[in-house]
């Protein structure tokens, strides 16, 4: 078994090729032009490189050629940064993902797990969120996921292509980039709190978010391509919790045996003020899975960082995906 995962060496990505080269013996394929991901992500993993981009197609047929499947995590992820400049995104996240599809298709019997993302459900104020609720997405990168996903649908009705498009909720994790513009909240707390900062919070900290720990999205991630799970529909990856960023601060204090100071920030454009997943669509594909929990998650991610800080990295270090 072949599997093309493309943002591989991205913090998803790469989380995703460690489990998937360990646990399955699979052929790992990582593509990834390291605008955002790292090479040293896939030390000691069992895994291929291939530098370049999903825009070109013709490196795409090469690397898919013989693979059962593609996990597509690649992007330009953060909605600040589609913010500054949605072409970039769009160009990134919606043609990257048809040009992913369309190499699937030439391919022929190739399964594509997409990664799309819970933003697109944008304004929608209910809650918990589940799929067959109207997406009023709030950003550019919202649009093209959403774009994204439902070219994944499109392929499915329309060339009979396997796909399992996935909505993430605010992944973090070992890996995940911290210390710049776009760092996404969790490792833009833990990077602060261990470099003495206070903690930047953008308004009030009352929003709310379905935190989910890497593991629990690779483990879903590792069996969607063991089994071949599909569904033209899009899938909430998410367990269905909710915590406000104040909450986390609280608990990172916790971990960190000290209080914490916070600094607040204006809202951010495009920021939604609370996320939360129905996972009734998710357990019924994937019944045996269960989450790991926030608290073990925070405990694993400030370990990584101090391991991180220990080695004399820099804190910027990581990588990111979809």
């Amino acid at each position: 078994m072949k599997v093309v995962v493309t943002g591989g060496a991205g913090f998803i990505g790469a989380n995703f090729c460690r489990v998937l080269s360990a646990e399955s013996g699979a052929e790992v394929v990582a593509l990834d032009d390291l605008s955002t991901g790292f090479r040293t992500n896939l030390d000691g993993v069992d895994a291929t490189l291939v530098e370049g981009s999903i825009l070109d197609r013709d490196l795409l047929d090469e690397v898919v050629s013989g693979a059962s499947s593609i996990v597509h995590l690649a992007a330009i992820p953060s909605v600040p940064r589609s913010v500054a400049d949605p072409l970039a995104s769009h160009a990134a996240n919606a043609t990257g993902t048809l040009e992913v599809l369309d190499a699937a298709r030439r391919a022929g019997d190739v399964h594509v797990v997409v990664a799309s993302s819970s933003s697109v459900y944008g304004r929608n104020p209910e809650l918990p969120k589940h799929e067959g609720l109207r997406c009023e997405p709030m950003s550019p990168y919202a649009v093209n996921k959403l774009a994204a996903e439902t070219y994944a649908g499109a392929y499915a009705a329309c060339y009979d292509l396997e796909v399992l498009p996935f909505r993430f909720f605010n992944v973090f994790g070992p890996l995940q980039a911290a210390g710049h513009a776009y760092a996404a909240v969790i490792p833009a707390f833990v990077d602060a709190a261990m470099a003495g900062r206070a903690l930047p919070v953008h308004g009030d900290g009352s929003q709310s978010r379905d935190f989910t720990y890497v593991e629990s999205v690779t483990r879903v991630l590792r069996e969607a391509v063991v089994r071949r799970a599909t569904s033209a529909s899009p899938v909430n990856l998410a367990f269905g919790s909710r915590t406000t960023l104040m909450e986390v601060v609280a608990m990172l204090g916790e971990i960190l045996g000290r209080r914490l100071e916070v600094e607040h920030l204006p809202t951010r454009p495009g920021d939604v003020p609370h996320s939360q997943a129905d996972d009734s669509r998710l357990r019924a594909l994937f019944p045996e899975l269960s989450p790991v929990p926030l608290r073990t998650g925070l405990e694993r991610t400030v370990a990584w960082f101090e391991e991180l800080a220990g080695s004399g990295s820099a804190s910027g270090r990581g990588g990111s995906a979809a």
